[in-house]
């Protein structure tokens, strides 16, 4: 698909996603602040259906704004609660009792009687929407802040739906042509590291370069602290790697002396997987 085409279809997926929305102020909001980048575009580039749409936002405020609705939302019609909260000068969404936030398969089977647009699954990252919106409330700023956590230049193609900018920066479109991943830094390299796995997976490449740049950031990281540890590992393999820090927190709970070290890790590790 070409750009123009691309940014053709991107602008119709937000306003259709817009006309879904009974708030005007959300409706504004997202017109004001959407930013689509990330694997979407990449796909489209290669003449392939995106998984899902990343929408990010310019500011804190939208981000909240935009997480309270969804929030609300999802509350009224569920056991499982949802809150959000802005701690660290981090947007998350957390559950407040048992369970995961999410859609059931009973309720999937009725989708056809729901509306579009509704959100089905809550992470302390994203929110999940149905037809294929993923917002995204973990980073957010202008593009080239938001690429900052970012890993591979492929995926910093973005579009602006206020500007109705799509940035296809030339030596991510080279990437792209050559299915070549070239890290550019990130704040979360091991993440980087687990996420090349698909991509040799779908026939990309990566020279051992760009595994040596992942392994100096691992470096500066400081992996037996648990904070660290569950930082660097959302959003990846969640249910084996969620597994994994539930029994570690579990041995410190039980033993307040317990120090995490390589010999307990690898332990858990094959264990899990």
């Amino acid at each position: 698909m070409n750009g123009k085409n691309i940014k053709k279809a991107l602008k119709a997926r937000i306003d259709d996603w817009i006309k879904h929305i009974d708030d005007e102020a959300i409706v504004r909001t997202i017109k004001d602040n959407a930013i689509i980048t990330g694997g979407a575009i990449v796909s489209m580039l290669q003449g392939e259906e995106p998984h899902d749409y990343d929408v990010y936002f310019k500011t804190k405020e939208a981000c909240v704004k935009v997480a309270n609705y969804y929030a609300d939302i999802f509350n009224k019609s569920h056991d499982v609660q949802v809150d959000v909260q802005d701690s660290d000068d981090r947007i998350q969404c957390f559950v407040k009792s048992e369970g995961v936030a999410a859609e059931s398969p009973s309720d999937e089977t009725q989708q056809e009687e729901k509306p579009k647009y509704r959100p089905v699954f809550f992470s302390t990252n994203a929110i999940s929407l149905s037809d294929k919106i993923q917002v995204v409330i973990r980073f957010y700023g202008s593009a080239e802040e938001i690429h900052k956590n970012y890993d591979f230049v492929h995926c910093t193609c973005y579009f602006d739906y206020k500007e109705s900018v799509l940035s296809l920066p030339s030596r991510a479109l080279e990437a792209i042509i050559n299915k070549e991943l070239y890290y550019i830094g990130s704040k979360y390299p091991v993440c980087s590291i687990i996420r090349t796995r698909k991509f040799l997976e779908r026939g990309w490449t990566i020279n051992a370069g760009q595994y040596l740049k992942m392994c100096l950031q691992v470096s500066d990281l400081d992996l037996k602290d648990l904070e660290t540890f569950k930082d660097q590992l959302n959003g990846v393999d969640s249910a084996y790697f969620s597994r994994a820090i539930e029994l570690i927190e579990a041995k410190q709970k039980e033993d307040a002396d317990f120090k995490v070290d390589n010999s307990y890790l690898f332990e858990v590790i094959n264990r899990i997987f």
